[in-house]
């Protein structure tokens, strides 16, 4: 699921990189594209799977 936001921040970055888009320093394209990588790095290091260790019986 933080993969999916990730690439939904980086489209969003990039669309307001490219349209030239005035926005204030808060959504500036470079804050949402560093707020996309740390989503991703959490989705890579496995954070918010969904799955707990507990669930599965053998």
């Amino acid at each position: 699921m933080l993969g999916i936001i990730a690439a939904v921040l980086f489209f969003i970055a990039f669309l307001i990189n490219a349209a030239d888009i005035s926005t204030n320093e808060v959504f500036a394209s470079t804050n949402v594209m560093l707020i996309g990588l740390m989503l991703l790095a959490l989705h890579v290091a496995g954070v918010g799977g969904g799955w707990s260790g507990r669930g599965r019986r053998r």
